[in-house]
């Protein structure tokens, strides 16, 4: 089965766990301090947090905000229910506002005509790669209070007007699963330029300890002495596997130049074919393509699915509406909510992208598509 994503792994990177394996330190050691360094230099240079993975940043980022109980969090339904989750995970309430109808990506005004008095939060996702108006929603965000976190999880490498993600909202995060665009095996980031939210990140992440004296509330202890002034979880990233990450990056240019070849050969295919939809661009934006969210239209995604996953093509689907689970259901949320979001998860079908697809392979997938939708 060809999957829709999968990891790069070369003798590089073997190595360099091997390295991290052999050396004295296996967690909270100077290969951590390397990976944090490494991610900021590829996010606008804001300090990094590194966590176990894309839903800890996410549950990081909101504990740095401080939002909780009679707070509102306005984001995007067309996500991995952790963007939301962890929001009501911190006692918020999550208000879902609809997305853009070519992106996926949620759209400005909507976010603002949901914003009330209790919105604490405005949380956009760079859907498949796509830099969501970040230039618009950090505006939106000053002009309310607010704080913006842009979700990231598939977007590092991208720029828009020139600048990388990471370098926009009050926090940034990313997510280094392995069919993303650089893999920790399971890892996360958390990127902010403002010190006092990257201080109350990385306190939350390593339980709250603090361990600054000049911090502390009885700092006379002793030398061993450390203070959890606020409650946090172990959300650390270890060394072996932030050197692998490391390692990634260093060929993070070459993964987007391959991801971008092959979401051109996807779209020079499928072009003129009836009855699908290639992804939307914009024009300010340069994307390191984490997925190829094809739209099928007509009501025939379901025939085209079972069809590419009968050859042997793993495609997926990204996402259902997350207020369509249950765990939301359960809350009050209905279907109808946000139509935009909605007919986009009807249609989309997620194409295999990954920097290891050869051409053939994206030929062998249109050559299915085209055979599909042309046989009526």
């Amino acid at each position: 089965m060809l999957p829709y994503g999968r990891q790069a792994i070369d003798d590089d990177d073997v190595a360099a766990v091997v390295a991290a394996l052999r050396s004295d330190w296996l967690t909270t050691g100077p290969a951590v301090d390397a990976f944090e360094a490494a991610v900021s230099a590829h996010a606008g240079g804001g300090e990094v947090v590194s966590v176990t993975s894309g839903t800890a940043a996410l549950h990081v980022a909101y504990a740095a905000t401080g939002v909780g109980p009679g707070d509102e969090v306005v984001t995007s339904p067309l996500t991995f229910v952790a963007t939301a989750a962890t929001a009501v995970l911190q006692g918020a309430t999550v208000v879902f506002a609809d997305v853009e109808p070519d992106t996926g990506n949620l759209d400005v005004e909507a976010a603002r005509a949901a914003i009330t008095p209790r919105t604490r939060v405005v949380t956009a996702v760079d859907y498949a790669g796509l830099p969501a108006e970040p230039e618009a929603f950090a505006a939106l965000a000053r002009e309310h209070g607010l704080h913006y976190v842009a979700d990231a999880a598939h977007s590092i490498g991208s720029t828009w007007g020139g600048r990388p993600v990471g370098s926009f909202a009050d926090l940034t995060t990313m997510s280094f699963f392995p069919t993303k665009n650089i893999t920790t095996g399971e890892g996360g980031a958390v990127v902010s330029a403002d010190p006092e939210l990257a201080g109350r990140a990385r306190r939350f992440h390593n339980h709250g300890l603090v361990r600054d004296p000049a911090a502390q509330r009885w700092p006379d202890e002793g030398p061993w002495h450390q203070e959890v002034h606020e409650l946090g979880l172990n959300y650390r990233l270890p060394d072996v596997l932030a050197a692998l990450g490391t390692a990634q990056l260093r060929r993070l240019d070459a993964f987007k130049a391959r991801r971008t070849e092959l979401h051109a050969r996807y779209d020079a295919g499928l072009a003129d074919v009836p009855g699908v939809r290639t992804p939307a661009h914009r024009d300010q934006a340069d994307p390191m393509w984490h997925l190829y969210p094809l739209r099928v239209l007509e009501g025939r995604r379901r025939e085209v699915f079972d069809a590419l996953r009968a050859a042997g093509i793993g495609v997926q689907v990204n996402y259902i509406p997350a207020y369509w689970h249950p765990a939301f259901a359960d809350r009050g949320y209905r279907r109808g909510l946000c139509p935009n979001a909605e007919e986009y998860y009807r249609q989309e079908i997620s194409l295999p992208l990954f920097p290891g697809l050869a051409d053939d392979d994206v030929d062998r997938v249109i050559e299915v598509i085209r055979r599909t939708v042309g046989d009526r």
